[in-house]
């Protein structure tokens, strides 16, 4: 039996959060995004015009990893303050800080204009855009996962979830229309910044929404819970989140890692090294291959809450299972399409490749969610989820990139993916299964706490 502050809140409410998370993630993910397809298309010539195309390529795509780096950083400093401050107040300041580098990059000179500084100053907006996209996961899965029941979690975490293909939907579909209605020149020379200056607007309409939602009440009831123990036992002082975590749930860190590397890898290279891949191997243009990620994201975006929904029938490790050994099935299949020069292979390819991709990505909210306890989940969920990213989505391009440099065909790269869908499905075999773990409940084994202080039937973990 749920006790009163996990159970279901009304559905209205409910909703609103779930649509706070997903318009903030949507923006969140629209920024960083935008940022991946402008550096696969013009960024190599304007602001590293030296090198040759596919160096300046990988170049731009470097820069593009460094948001990647910058993500752990955001996952400690994020988790840190949103497990002792709160969800909502850490995802306002997410959204401020993604929505104003991503508008600064739309002003930012070119190396026409000002030399070497426009590479080094677009470097920094980048970072600043990973450091907040670090801290913005955690919070926007948990807003939603500690306000829902156990029954659905997975199916109502999973919404926020497909702020991804919503912000991939958004930005591929910008940046087609532009290059539809612009000619070549027009775009490089201005048309590429419209974009990157219309999310001024979107982030004052998600500041908006996200500013009416209440606080988790599993956090609340949580805080409430550490202040009254601190009252009751003076002498001992709560730990770092981050010390707790690694503490208490460095299995569970190790876990998630593992989860992300496949499902992380896979989404990159179908949707940004696709562009390189489908312009300068398969001889398609580049408005084909916007197309068909446009397509397919739509498709990606209708999966993941069925998705969500079937992890809380039959679990979240199977779902998750099987998302994982169809990406690495899929990939020889993926590039022989796109080597047919034919719009309706590269549409297939892409379309099987994210509906596979979102059978890791729709219960992963759930799933990480479920891993730790409340005063230690921001930071748990967030460490797992975005220090894996540096060794995964991070260099996802630039090594597929590389390998098509070094090689002149998909082989290397398919068998690339292939080796991140082993880990993961190493790394998810070893889980435990969570979808029937109640999040109020979930308690860390904490020596300096009284067994008394604890709740009888806390989940210790």
């Amino acid at each position: 039996m749920a006790s009163a502050i996990t159970a279901p809140p009304p559905h209205g409410n409910l909703k609103r959060i779930v649509a706070a998370s997903l318009i903030g993630t949507t923006i969140e993910w629209y920024d960083f995004f935008l940022y991946g397809s402008a550096a696969a298309l013009v960024f190599n010539k304007l602001f590293f015009p030296d090198s040759d195309p596919l160096v300046g390529t990988l170049l731009s795509f470097l820069t593009y990893a460094v948001g990647f780096a910058a993500r752990p950083l955001g996952a400690l400093v994020f988790g840190h303050y949103g497990d002792r401050l709160g969800r909502k107040k850490l995802l306002v300041l997410s959204l401020l800080l993604m929505g104003g580098a991503t508008f600064a990059i739309g002003l930012l000179p070119t190396h026409a204009t000002i030399g070497t500084a426009a590479p080094v100053l677009l470097t920094v907006l980048r970072l600043v855009q990973g450091f907040a996209l670090g801290g913005e996961w955690g919070g926007a899965v948990l807003l939603v996962s500690e306000h829902g029941d156990a029954r659905r979690r997975g199916f109502w975490a999973s919404w926020p979830q497909t702020g991804a293909p919503a912000g991939q939907l958004l930005a591929t579909g910008v940046l087609s229309l532009l290059t539809a209605v612009l000619s070549d020149s027009a775009f490089v020379s201005w048309g590429w910044r419209i974009p990157f200056l219309l999310s001024g607007v979107l982030v004052i309409v998600g500041l908006w929404i996200r500013l009416s939602v209440d606080e988790s009440p599993v956090f609340k009831q949580a805080l409430a819970q550490a202040e009254a123990r601190k009252v009751a036992h003076a002498a001992t002082a709560e730990k770092l989140p981050l010390v707790s975590v690694l503490r208490h749930h460095w299995r569970d860190v190790l876990v998630a890692m593992g989860a992300r590397m496949a499902e992380n890898i896979s989404y990159y290279v179908i949707t940004a090294f696709i562009l390189v891949y489908a312009t300068t191997s398969a001889g398609l243009s580049k408005q084909t291959a916007l197309n068909a990620v446009l397509i397919a994201s739509a498709v990606h975006f209708a999966v993941i809450p069925a998705w969500g929904a079937l992890s809380d029938r039959i679990g979240r490790r199977p779902v998750y299972l099987l998302g994982a050994v169809g990406v690495g099935l899929w990939m020889f299949p993926f590039f022989s399409l796109i080597d047919t020069g034919s719009f309706g292979n590269l549409i297939l390819a892409v379309i099987v490749g994210l509906v596979l991709h979102g059978a890791m990505y729709a219960p992963q909210a759930a799933f990480f969610s479920e891993m730790f306890a409340t005063r230690m989940r921001y930071s748990g969920a967030s460490i797992g989820a975005q220090f894996a990213s540096v060794a995964a989505g991070a260099p996802a391009p630039l090594i597929a990139t590389a390998l098509l440099a070094d090689y002149g065909n998909s082989t290397p790269i398919a068998l690339y993916v292939i080796a991140a869908a082993v880990l993961t499905v190493i790394a998810v075999g070893l889980a435990k299964e969570t979808r029937h773990r109640d999040l109020a409940d979930i308690e860390p084994a904490d020596d300096a706490e009284p067994a008394a202080a604890r709740p009888a039937d806390a989940h210790t973990v």
